[in-house]
């Protein structure tokens, strides 16, 4: 049994629906910020704040939701480090995008005690977050790297293996 379903969980499993839905009201709130400023700053920062959820995600047995958490950082790391304003402009809506699909797996963890998205193509989404990673798998930093254990600071395997984890 998961421990998303375990009636012994369940109020651990309330109390993280409760403060993961408060933080991806601040990630959205970052992103406007972002939106308005244009300080890569604030995608460093999403990255920071959607690690919280990541971690969270994964103890609670949550894993759709924290490799979901997982790509956003990734992205959001690599993304600070660009000059590419009309990349980051994608980038930004491919955030939003993110956190409304944490958003969604939320509600149903909350009420079905499962992960699950509708309402939303995630093959399409897929489509972007493939073509994303290829502009962004040359942009190297010790935060984006994903594994302590790589050599190389390779962000663009933990992208593509994030992606097919996730089935898109």
């Amino acid at each position: 049994m998961s421990m998303l379903q375990d009636p012994d969980m369940e109020e651990i499993i309330v109390d993280f629906c409760k403060e993961s839905a408060a933080i991806y009201a601040d990630l959205e709130e970052m992103l406007e910020d972002y939106e308005d400023s244009k300080d890569s700053k604030k995608l460093e920062e999403f990255g920071q704040v959607i690690d919280r959820i990541m971690g969270a995600a994964k103890s609670i047995d949550a894993t759709q939701t924290g490799m979901y958490c997982e790509l956003g950082k990734t992205i959001s790391y690599k993304a600070s480090q660009s000059m590419d304003q009309a990349l980051l402009d994608i980038v930004t809506a491919v955030l939003f995008d993110t956190v409304e699909i944490l958003q969604i797996m939320n509600k149903t963890i909350e009420t079905d005690k499962v992960e699950k998205v509708s309402g939303i193509n995630l093959e399409t989404f897929g489509t972007r977050l493939r073509w994303l990673a290829d502009k962004l798998k040359n942009i190297n930093r010790s935060s984006v790297a994903i594994d302590v254990n790589e050599n190389k600071l390779d962000g663009q395997k933990s992208i593509d293996d994030l992606l097919a984890d996730l089935g898109l």
